[in-house]
């Protein structure tokens, strides 16, 4: 497999998201809302924290496999690959925890550990673009 790094941060996203779907659907059914969240803290909760994860996850997993096939550094993609994937495990937990004045710890740790990965990963791109193929 040329992409392990990419192949194995898709796979535990794609089982973070199974979790996550898992749990929505729990909750509609308990909150009996077919159809959007009912207001129901634990229901939006559920919802954000599977949708969050759907909306980074694939252009991550894009970012990672075009470095990866491009033989950038792979001691440097797993660091990152581990980092994302910490900071979705994070924001999912924060997600669940009970909402005060502001967001608990984890969820924010969550968001600034997936921007950070976003940030490195997008940079990493644009000089391998630069330095390859110029």
């Amino acid at each position: 497999m040329p992409v392990p790094v990419t192949a194995f941060v898709a796979a535990v996203c794609a089982l973070l998201l199974l979790i996550t779907a898992i749990d929505t659907v729990r909750q509609r059914i308990r909150a009996q809302a077919a159809f959007g969240d009912a207001g129901d803290a634990r229901l939006i909760s559920a919802s954000r924290s599977h949708g969050n994860l759907a909306e980074h996850a694939p252009i991550v997993i894009l970012l990672l496999a075009f470095l990866e096939l491009s033989h950038a550094w792979h001691m440097g993609l797993m660091a990152v690959g581990a980092l994302f994937l910490f900071g979705r495990v994070l924001h999912i937990w924060g997600l669940y925890l009970p909402a005060s004045t502001k967001p608990p710890l984890p969820r924010s740790l969550g968001v600034i550990i997936t921007w950070l990965t976003l940030a490195v990963l997008g940079g990493w791109t644009l000089y391998v673009l630069a330095t390859q193929n110029l």
